[in-house]
């Protein structure tokens, strides 16, 4: 296997990981929402999706480039 087909397949199989414990620790942040369960204030959850906006929007910086929006698990 050539040097860049190895780095492609390193690529590939650490972005597929890393974006799908990413999504999942994303739901989980998701459940948070339930009020039978947690108290929030609005303050709290604008703090928690600005940060999580902030980061995607340095992930994207970056790559040089944005992505469209997607659901279910990440697949290359």
């Amino acid at each position: 296997m050539a040097v860049e087909e190895k780095k492609r397949a390193k690529f590939r199989e650490l972005a597929e990981k890393r974006t799908n414990k990413a999504l999942e620790a994303i739901r989980l942040i998701g459940n948070l929402s339930n009020r039978q369960t947690y108290v929030y204030e609005d303050d709290e959850v604008r703090k928690i999706v600005k940060a999580l906006r902030d980061a995607v929007s340095e992930v994207e910086l970056r790559f040089g480039r944005t992505s469209g929006r997607g659901g279910g698990e990440f697949k290359l």
